[in-house]
């Protein structure tokens, strides 16, 4: 009789687990940033003349190019883009690219805050954000490069979703696409040292790696995808598989928002695996209508457009909302000590150091169970943004499509 818990569900768990708590134990960040920053930073410095040598040729239509490209590849960006994607009805290379984003996006910055590496900073050096992303992005660490990271899988993928979609392709077409991918991931790389953001180890370390990680997700890639299609007890392995990775992120020198940006689209994926699990066989199966066919003309498609985009809005809205009120009431009942960084004002730090004599004495069994954390409190804030964009992905690939089919679009 097979087990209701698959073994290698458990051991997976119990792997990530067992890093938690022995990376906090021996502080291994620590230790892998004092063998790795010196290095980094050292690289970084010396590639100053480069930057310097580039930006002499700065001029108003190369600012305009590689901003407007660095935002094509911002995060933000996929997360409008990928929703398009599955009311298209390439629901399988939605959720591939969905969760190669969120694997890029945690593995991205995990390496970032624990190598803590600079980004370029001289009076020389012109640092270019004129986006409110990219002005975020300046405050992150900067080895490896995310944008260059990014572009690599994704395109990569795509390349590999286009190439197997059109099996009868001839030589000279997979020629030109895979030239054409090189072209735009060396113009991405480019531009984050033209702009200032990144310097030529920032934008290697970023290739490298994400050569490295389209490698693997190409090998892997169908049974992920078979695994959270068809497989038993996959949305409760992605809720513990989600709430782990969140312990599991290092904790940098100096605070950025890279936690906040992994937090965001680890909830994203969670969304899209609970709801991909309950209306696979009725929204996302293979043979579902495609824009640019008669069942899918493009004026549907439109039609989906503009009403999936202010529903999942408002789901999103929403959930924050519940999150905000569900989540402070049910740590309270556990016992466990939370603070809010902005989003409850009841519970920023100020009001909440006047109660931490209290909070101490009175920590429940689940606080002390988590004795690796090495925190007084826990960010409520953290929990609300992963069921903020948890809500917002179920609502694509759940909601939206219910109303679509109400509405015959």
């Amino acid at each position: 009789m097979e087990s209701m818990i698959p073994t290698w569900q458990v051991s997976f768990l119990c792997g990530i687990l067992t890093w938690i708590v022995l990376s906090s134990m021996f502080n291994l960040t620590r230790m892998i940033r004092s063998l790795t920053q010196p290095w980094v930073s050292s690289s970084v410095a010396s590639g100053l003349p480069v930057i310097i040598q580039i930006q002499k040729y700065k001029h108003t239509v190369l600012d305009a190019l590689f901003v407007g490209l660095s935002s094509v590849v911002s995060v933000p960006f996929y997360t409008g883009f990928l929703p398009l994607l599955f009311w298209s009805g390439h629901g399988k290379l939605a959720r591939q690219m969905t969760f190669l984003m969120a694997f890029c996006d945690y593995t991205g910055n995990c390496i970032k805050d624990v190598v803590s590496a600079p980004r370029p900073k001289s009076p020389l050096v012109r640092t270019l954000t004129v986006t409110k992303d990219e002005k975020e992005n300046a405050m992150e660490y900067g080895f490896p490069s995310s944008h260059t990271l990014n572009t690599v899988c994704l395109s990569g993928y795509l390349l590999h979703y286009v190439l197997s979609y059109n099996e009868s392709s001839d030589a000279s077409f997979q020629l030109a696409a895979f030239a054409c991918v090189c072209l735009f991931v060396g113009l991405i790389g480019f531009g984050r040292i033209y702009l200032g953001m990144h310097s030529v180890v920032d934008i290697v370390g970023g290739l490298v790696l994400g050569l490295a990680i389209l490698e693997f997700w190409l090998c892997i890639h169908e049974h992920v995808d078979r695994f959270v299609i068809s497989d038993q007890n996959v949305t409760s392995f992605w809720v513990a598989l989600s709430i782990l990775l969140l312990f599991a992120y290092p904790t940098p020198e100096l605070p950025t928002p890279s936690f906040e940006f992994h937090t965001a689209f680890t909830g994203v994926a969670l969304g899209i695996v609970t709801g991909v699990q309950q209306t696979y066989d009725h929204f996302h199966h293979e043979h579902v209508v495609r824009v640019f066919t008669p069942e899918l003309p493009i004026a549907a498609f439109a039609g989906r457009i503009l009403v999936g985009i202010p529903t999942i809005l408002v789901v999103k809205f929403c959930s924050k909302a519940l999150a905000k009120w569900i989540l402070p009431i049910t740590a309270n009942a556990l016992g466990i000590s939370i603070r809010s960084s902005g989003y409850v004002p009841a519970l920023t730090t100020s009001s909440t150091v006047k109660k931490s004599n209290e909070v101490k004495q009175s920590n429940g069994y689940l606080q002390k169970m988590l004795f690796f954390s090495n925190q007084d409190s826990f960010d409520v804030d953290t929990g609300i943004r992963l069921l903020q964009y948890a809500g917002l992905a179920w609502s694509v690939v759940d909601l939206v499509p219910s109303i679509f089919s109400q509405l015959n679009l």
